[in-house]
């Protein structure tokens, strides 16, 4: 398992970029939108790798950040979503976009990327949809004081769906289970809080 490839970034093409490790030039499929943030030929880069192993052959795909490889795992574990969908669908939506859809059973924010319809858009949220859930981290009797300050089972459960995005996207449980307690207010979404708890995790 090859887990990231590091070294100056040899060529660019449309699909694919080199990169030269230690004098072995690695072949790394990329999507359109890591393409596009990729540093000049020349410069030292890092890609996160997924290897794909078929009848075919094998290949490399690359992402930027741990965020998008992540999510481009999730993606083709989806039934009849393969590598060229899941990077369609990445460089439509941000990895946090993904997750908010799925969260906010958005089918209509997936079907926005090439290749996706109305149907696959469904697929991946029926697939996904339980992959990103955990045991309810506000029922644990570490958190019991927080648990009864937010108030109904409701609020707990955006709370939830809030967090469990947030681990989706390689934060750890406990970086989740702080921010959602600081941003969360009583009546928002598990879309709202997602979106407030990013914002506060980029600063």
């Amino acid at each position: 398992m090859i887990a990231y490839i590091k070294g100056p970034l040899a060529y660019i093409s449309d699909q694919t970029a080199i990169i030269d490790a230690k004098g072995v030039g690695y072949q790394v499929h990329v999507s359109p939108s890591t393409l596009s943030r990729l540093p000049a030929r020349g410069s030292e880069v890092q890609l996160f790798t997924y290897m794909q192993v078929s009848e075919s052959g094998q290949s490399l795909h690359g992402f930027l950040t741990q965020e998008e490889l992540r999510l481009f795992t999730l993606l083709i574990s989806v039934s009849g979503i393969g590598p060229k969908v899941a990077s369609g669908i990445l460089s439509t939506l941000s990895p946090s976009q993904v997750v908010i859809a799925i969260v906010a059973d958005d089918a209509a924010a997936l079907s926005k990327a090439p290749g996706v319809g109305k149907k696959t858009a469904q697929r991946v949220l029926l697939e996904l949809r339980d992959k990103i859930k955990t045991a309810d981290p506000w029922e644990d009797g570490s958190m019991e004081n927080q648990a009864i300050s937010f108030g109904g089972t409701g609020q707990r459960s955006e709370k939830q769906d809030a967090m469990d995005a947030l681990l989706a996207l390689g934060y750890s449980r406990a970086e989740a289970m702080q921010v959602v307690l600081e941003v969360a207010e009583e009546g928002m979404t598990a879309d709202q809080i997602i979106r407030q708890a990013l914002k506060k995790l980029a600063k």
